[in-house]
């Protein structure tokens, strides 16, 4: 049995297919981990947080994170059918 591996999404995807690549990994559906990170970025409190942290806004920082991933996470091969 192979392992479970993470890709970037190639047919969930709206930017890069991180969050549809997540959401294939944890078999839910891509949508609500968009929302679930748009929510994240929204919070008062985890801005809060994460802002005396990092030194930079939750929003800013978000993209930052997206952007870390997408260059992290490969793309899922495209004969490979998920």
């Amino acid at each position: 049995m192979e392992p479970k591996r993470l890709y970037r999404s190639v047919k969930n995807k709206v930017l890069c297919g991180v969050c549809g690549g997540i959401g294939e990994y944890l078999q839910v559906d891509p949508v609500m981990i968009r929302l679930i990170w748009v929510l994240l970025m929204l919070l008062q409190s985890w801005r809060h947080l994460f802002q005396s942290f990092m030194g930079f806004s939750l929003v800013g920082g978000s993209l930052v994170l997206y952007i870390i991933a997408a260059v992290i996470i490969p793309q899922a091969p495209k004969d490979e059918t998920r």
